[in-house]
């Protein structure tokens, strides 16, 4: 049967038929099938109460004081220990951080890790923005684009001999779509977008040069921040290119934000609310187990979605490849029968919220985050209750 939001055909006898309308915010899931937490948004992600109330306690002695005194610096110095901690760094590594976001991230490798040309694997609208920065920069050549179709990621190959920074995505948001990162032949720095994927996906450091993110994701804090860690050889590029001639912007000046960083602070005010957040994570990360705990748990999470999408009669795994598939972000394919848009709104309706898809994607599509802090058996009852509201949407109004 074949119904939306506007009409339902309801056979009557024979050759009449009657067409009714169906309300998707009208349906009424039961409670015993509702998830613990209806929060499953691919960033802003779910934050734990734990967290919120480490926030609270703040108030005290750290929200509202200057980010160059002894306590914002200690809690600065906390992030970047804890992530050092949880990614297993070497000596030599350093967590840097600023204000802006992977977005300003992008611009600033512009000026402070690209010395005249970059590689760019595109495969969705996250991993293409650094490549359109690239692309737009006047001081650096144009970037080699090895691109593939949303819903795959193209296979990491050797360079070209002037390329001297390969830029990689960790975790493609949009599609959810994951790569197994690789360092390919040649000395280019590899520079790799972890926004989604940095504490939810393995990854081996010695593969990697620059491993970025933001804290909205995994660490399930606010935006506005970016964090990286970078290798000796990373530093030693930005050392280079800092202190060369090159002209760049003070809030984009990595080599300033590196200074800022290894003093633990930031060159300009941030929000502390998004830090203490952010370490009160990695804590309950390192507490339970470390990168390797979060990462059972993403899976975890995954083979729910997974495999109750590959034996449904209406849903499909949109990656089609199992290995490219995400344990951190999931997306699935629904029926044309079967519009994500009622199915949305019937789940926000129940307060499930954040399910929609990417909206440049375009597919008839559910994505769903599946960050550490969101519990594995939740995303079963998500399951659970989008078959309650696809069967509701059949059936039409009582």
């Amino acid at each position: 049967m074949r119904f939306s939001s506007t009409t339902l055909a309801a056979g009557l006898r024979g050759d009449e038929t009657v067409h009714v309308t169906v309300d998707p915010s009208s349906i009424i899931i039961p409670s015993d099938l509702l998830p613990s937490d209806g929060r499953f948004g691919c960033g802003p992600s779910k934050v734990r109460a734990e967290q919120v109330l480490a926030l609270a306690k703040a108030n005290s002695n750290l929200l509202g004081t200057s980010h160059r005194q002894a306590p914002v610096k200690h809690l600065v110095g906390s992030v970047r220990e804890g992530l050092h901690e949880l990614f297993g760094l070497r000596k030599g590594w350093e967590i840097m951080l600023g204000n802006g976001g992977a977005t300003t991230f992008w611009d600033a490798a512009t000026f402070g890790l690209v010395r005249e040309r970059s590689q760019h694997y595109v495969f969705g609208e996250f991993s293409s923005k650094f490549a359109e920065a690239a692309a737009s920069a006047p001081h650096i050549g144009d970037p080699v684009i090895v691109q593939s179709d949303p819903g795959t990621h193209p296979a990491i190959e050797a360079p070209p001999a002037d390329v001297d920074l390969v830029a990689l995505t960790h975790n493609e948001t949009s599609t959810g779509v994951s790569m197994h990162l690789r360092r390919p032949e040649g000395d280019a720095l590899v520079v790799v977008d972890a926004t989604s994927a940095a504490g939810g996906l393995p990854w081996v450091p010695d593969e990697v040069d620059v491993y970025y993110f933001s804290p909205q994701k995994c660490f399930a804090g606010d935006g506005g921040l970016w964090l990286a860690a970078c290798s000796p050889a990373a530093v030693e590029r930005i050392r280079e290119i800092g202190h060369g001639d090159r002209w760049r912007p003070a809030s984009l000046d990595l080599n300033l934000a590196l200074d800022n960083s290894v003093a633990n602070q930031t060159y300009n005010t941030p929000a502390l609310g998004t830090l203490i957040l952010l370490d009160e994570q990695i804590k309950w990360m390192l507490a339970n187990g470390g990168l390797d705990w979060c990462i059972e748990r993403t899976r975890s999470s995954a083979s729910r979605l997974y495999s109750w999408a590959e034996a449904s009669s209406y849903a499909t795994p949109f990656v089609a490849d199992t290995m490219q598939r995400s344990s951190v972000v999931g997306t699935i394919d629904l029926a044309d029968t079967v519009p994500a848009h009622d199915v949305n709104a019937a789940l926000r309706a129940n307060r499930i919220v954040d399910t929609e898809s990417y909206r440049k994607l375009g597919r008839n599509q559910l994505r769903v985050g599946m960050f550490p802090a969101v519990e594995p058996d939740d995303i079963a009852c998500l399951t659970a209750c989008i078959d309650h509201v696809v069967s509701a949407l059949a059936q039409g109004p009582a």
